[in-house]
This record gives structure tokens, sequence and C-alpha cells, in this order.
């Protein structure tokens, strides 16, 4: 596996919002005016809307890329599926998806990666519509080191970012994964994220929260296992050829707060 000694870090970044002037626009389908605030939030904190199906019926994902790095098909319906699998929403999920032309950025900051969002996301949460936004980039993080990388993170309570190019380097090589098998998981980790995983968000129904690695689940078999965060962690987890599903103790979570 390229790069076999990188740690590759699934991180969960917060970020905070304050609600002002600046965060109303005008919806250009219907002329109403949205607080995008309200997608602005501590992750994990709409955790029971993603999941729920009482006021918020239907969840619209936003996926958008950098020009040569959309995911995989395969990726994108698989997230399809765990979305479904995992959450109430009555009138359904939509998909749709965008291209953003090529930068030649190396390496993002946090706040380069949320300056995308909010100069091409388009869709926003509203009346009885939860939207989500997923950004795929080439580069890397700033934040990556000799000896880490950082393949996604959750920073809003809607949004994650996936270093798709950190990806293309671990995978689809001798003794390396599959990419659409590495993509999807590093998706469905961070999606895991917003919906509240590890005590994130969604209450902890028992005592499985590994606390030498927060936020993460302690059960090695689970989507937020830590040892994910390893290429060679990941490298074993993925070894079955499947990607990893969550365990019993993280679907009473998700199933106390809202979802199935």
């Amino acid at each position: 596996m390229k790069n076999i000694l990188l740690k590759v870090i699934l991180v969960c970044s917060i970020l905070f919002s304050c609600s002002s002037k600046e965060d109303e626009i005008i919806d250009n389908e219907t002329g109403n005016l949205i607080n995008v605030s309200t997608n602005r939030q501590v992750t994990g904190s709409s955790a029971n809307d993603l999941l729920s199906g009482g006021i918020l019926k239907k969840m619209i994902v936003e996926i958008a890329y950098i020009e040569g790095f959309k995911p995989s098909e395969t990726a994108i319906n698989n997230f399809k599926n765990f979305i479904t699998s995992r959450t109430n929403k009555p009138e359904g999920v939509t998909f749709i998806t965008q291209e953003i032309s090529f930068t030649d950025k190396e390496a993002y900051t946090l706040e380069e990666v949320v300056a995308l969002e909010k100069e091409h996301r388009t869709k926003y949460s509203s009346d009885t519509t939860i939207a989500l936004w997923v950004l795929f980039v080439n580069g890397k993080s700033s934040k990556d080191t000799s000896s880490s990388a950082i393949l996604g993170a959750a920073y809003w309570n809607t949004s994650f970012v996936i270093y798709e190019e950190t990806l293309h380097g671990l995978s689809n090589g001798a003794f390396e994964p599959e990419r659409s098998l590495l993509e999807s998981s590093v998706i469905n980790h961070e999606f895991g994220h917003l919906l509240g995983l590890t005590n994130l968000g969604s209450e902890l129904q028992s005592n499985h929260e590994d606390t030498e690695h927060p936020k993460h689940c302690i059960e090695e078999d689970c989507l937020m296992y830590w040892a994910a965060e390893t290429s060679q962690g990941i490298g074993n987890m993925l070894s079955g050829g499947q990607v990893p599903t969550l365990d019993a103790q993280c679907l009473e979570d998700l199933k106390a707060n809202g979802g199935k």
C-alpha cells in the first residue's frame, strides 16, 4: 500500500457560528428568505433532525467536487443506501451533484474548505427539508504531516469534506483497497459523525465510546472504530472486501435518537 506508514486521521472538527443578516439568502427557486446559519452549527447538533421523520420529512444531499475528483458511482450509491437504511425520511432522499472548477491548490485549510461551501452551496434546510453538503477536493489537508494524512472531516452539523486526492494515493494499486470501497468507508464514517456517533449528539445507550479515542466506538468491527484512522487500520478493516458497518451498540444509539 502506498504511504503505508502514513497515519490517516478521520477528524471531526467543530465550528461555531452566530446568526446575522449576512446569514440570510434568497432561495432562487422559491424566492423565500433562508437563514443559512441553521446549517452552520456544531457537528452532531442536527443528529435527530437527520435521523427522524418528524418535521423534517425529506433530505436533500448536495455532492460537490473539484473537477477531476468526482467520487465513484459505486461510492455514491453506497452512501445513498447507508442514508436510507439509517434515517427516517418519509418523503425520500434526493441527491444532486455539481462540479467546481479545478484549482491548483495542493493543500486546503479548513477555512478554505468552508469558503468553498459558502461560495458554491445551493441547498439549505428549510420547512420540511434538511439539506446536507458533501465536498470532494483535490489536494490534501493543510494539517497533514510527514507521518499523518487526513482523509475526511465533519466540520458543521450538515457538512463534511473528503480529501479525494489523498484517497487516490491510497487505493487502486497493488495490495491497496479498491477506491470505491475506501471512498464508501470514509464517506459513511464522516456521515456517522453528523448522525451523532459516537456520543456526539446521539446519546449513548451503552458504554461503548472509546475513552482513548473520543467520539469513536470501542468495538473493533464497527464503522466508527478508531482504527479507521490509520492506513494500516483501514487496510485491515477493508481486507474482507466490504464496507465496514455499524455495530449493534451504535445502531441502538441511532434508533434511540429517531433513526432506524
